[in-house]
């Protein structure tokens, strides 16, 4: 989860796509510029310890875009794919 937040903050849409699980993973990832990322908290974990295959993670991120601060707050999935944690999807809702 970190590592996707770090690539989210650095805009790198290659990390993105591979940190995806492929089967879920969107034809395009948007990363924005014009955001300023701000943090994220861990709230909690489930799973995720090496020898589990599947785990989840929920967390806040909180950013600002054009002045207005936002935070996402999501339940994520994600699964061991070839080695590597990968990113299912989640369950999200943003608040201002």
């Amino acid at each position: 989860m970190r590592s996707r937040y770090t690539a989210f903050v650095l805009c790198d849409g290659d990390y993105l796509r591979y940190s995806w699980h492929p089967d879920y993973c969107p034809g395009t990832i948007h990363v924005d510029d014009d955001c300023h990322w701000l943090g994220l908290k861990v709230v909690a974990s489930e799973q995720g310890a090496e020898q589990d295959l599947q785990g989840r993670v929920h967390f806040i991120a909180r950013y600002k875009r054009n002045g207005k601060a936002t935070r996402i707050e999501e339940n994520s999935r994600f699964e061991r794919y070839q080695g590597r944690w990968v990113y299912l999807d989640g369950n999200s809702h943003k608040s201002s």
